[in-house]
């Protein structure tokens, strides 16, 4: 019989100021301060949406055990209303690991909002996220994610969705609170014709960190991708995308394409937009953009020339950065809901 093989301790990724882990400042998390702790499934405050659980037709499964959610649609089965998930951190000076996996088997189409809460705006926790997406062969995922921890707890996450052949996924990710953390953010596409659209936003204030890093892998041909973040940065925050397009050797016809802008509402607001290419296929289209700006004194010159104050025109032109995601969406209960989140994240941040 082999030995069993010794345990490994690893340090803390290091903060250097440079693209990747580094981004964050992780030396004032002790890890040892907070003990493990099961999540509630009520009592959130700062809630991001609120949705009717709806009534389960046979064929779909919602399992909850401890911090591990699972969700299962069968084959071929058409879920009509979305199914809504909370996970809420009830105490501070804990840790919560949070499971979700969500698996969609052929031919299925669901759609699964998850929201990510504190029980307090002061709670010192630190929350920790995993997330399973499996798309099975031509089955539809929208899976909408939010996190509105308080904003004096950490958050990291490593969040995969795998699509099959001729599936798709719809990917909507929101960061709103939190103090500091990481998120990991992973899509492959194993089969071939499979597509998947991510659209992330975040909007932070005073000292927040928001940080994303976001791969879409293109392992089968004929896949295409398309993945759009943006934030809006106020105060003394900051955030950094870091996203890669990965074309693996045979994935021939990938249409790919990434693009993260930021708008700074404050000068001492700082962003960070780094988008990567891994190309190991020659016929492929592949695209990617950032900007990093502060609000455009033309826009408000203009806005002001027809009369209309300081902050009702800055507040119009925020909205219209922001509206190009929701934008995405056909009209309709998502769009709907997605707009109204977004608008309730900016008159906090607005409002301090």
């Amino acid at each position: 019989m082999a030995s069993p093989s010794p345990s490994v301790e690893l340090s803390l990724p290091t903060f250097k100021g440079r693209a990747g882990w580094e981004f964050t400042d992780l030396s004032e998390l002790d890890l040892e301060a907070y003990r493990p702790a099961a999540v509630a499934r009520d009592g959130g405050v700062g809630e991001l949406w609120s949705l009717e659980q709806p009534e389960l037709p046979a064929g779909v499964t919602v399992s909850v055990e401890g911090d591990n959610t699972t969700v299962t649609v069968a084959r071929n089965v058409v879920l009509e209303q979305p199914i809504s998930l909370t996970a809420v951190q009830a105490q501070s000076g804990t840790l919560v690991n949070q499971r979700t996996r969500i698996v969609l088997e052929e031919g299925a189409q669901a759609e699964v909002w998850e929201q990510f809460l504190s029980a307090g705006d002061d709670l010192d926790g630190i929350f920790n996220i995993t997330t399973d997406l499996v798309v099975g062969d031509a089955s539809h995922l929208r899976y909408v994610c939010g996190q509105g921890l308080a904003e004096s707890s950490w958050v990291f996450g490593a969040q995969r969705g795998e699509v099959g052949r001729d599936a798709s996924l719809d990917w909507v990710a929101l960061g709103f609170g939190s103090r500091s953390g990481h998120v990991l953010m992973e899509t492959r596409l194993a089969g071939e014709g499979a597509d998947a659209r991510v659209t992330g936003a975040y909007a932070t204030h005073g000292r927040q960190h928001i940080d994303f890093d976001t791969t879409q892998e293109h392992a089968a041909p004929n896949t295409t991708s398309d993945l759009a973040f943006r934030g809006v940065l106020q105060g003394r925050s900051s955030a950094v995308w870091k996203g890669n397009i990965i074309v693996d050797p045979g994935a021939q016809k990938t249409d790919a394409f990434q693009e993260s802008r930021n708008l700074l509402l404050s000068k001492r607001a700082h962003a960070d937009a780094i988008p990567g290419l891994e190309i190991q296929a020659n016929d492929v289209r592949c695209t990617h953009a950032a900007a990093v700006a502060q609000v455009d004194p033309e826009q408000l010159f203009y806005l002001r020339s027809h009369g209309l104050p300081d902050e009702t025109a800055k507040r119009l032109v925020i909205e219209g950065f922001l509206a190009a995601l929701v934008e995405r969406f056909p009209d309709g209960a998502v769009r709907e809901t997605l707009a109204a989140t977004l608008e309730r994240r900016l008159e906090l941040i607005l409002g301090r």
